[in-house]
């Protein structure tokens, strides 16, 4: 077998600095690291429910337990700011879904202001229903 000839030049790449802080320069770059962040308060906010269920499972004096806990200051805060957290995750996700999805019907496309508003009607239904649940029934 012939071998194959060694190379030995290799350009130079033009590689640009980046400054760690580009995120920065500009509002949209601020917004998109800002919802990649907000990732986190929503898996808080997941692990959060998920201990409320255990708690409950667990009795009423485990539940009341939780519930002191989560009447620290401290966890409160937590809570409201990951609650401002979810808001904006769900609003740039709504923002974003109709330019990300394509929805025809028949041979016509359903323009994007349908499909984006569609999608804030159903959370406002979706949230109804929780608050008459919570409050109503």
């Amino acid at each position: 077998m012939a071998e194959s000839p060694a190379y030995t030049y290799h350009p130079r790449w033009l590689r640009r600095r980046v400054s760690t802080y580009w995120w920065l320069e500009k509002w949209s770059y601020f917004a998109f690291v800002l919802r990649e962040g907000s990732c986190l308060f929503v898996a808080w906010f997941v692990v959060y429910l998920l201990l409320l269920i255990w708690r409950v499972l667990q009795g009423d004096a485990a539940y009341q337990e939780f519930l002191a806990w989560s009447a620290r200051p401290s966890v409160l805060l937590l809570n409201i700011v990951s609650f401002l957290f979810l808001v904006y995750h769900a609003i740039t996700f709504f923002d974003a879904a109709p330019r990300a999805l394509v929805v025809h019907v028949g041979s016509k496309r359903v323009p994007q202001q349908l499909v984006g508003a569609s999608h804030y009607a159903a959370w406002l239904v979706a949230s109804a229903v929780v608050f008459w649940l919570l409050l109503g029934a």
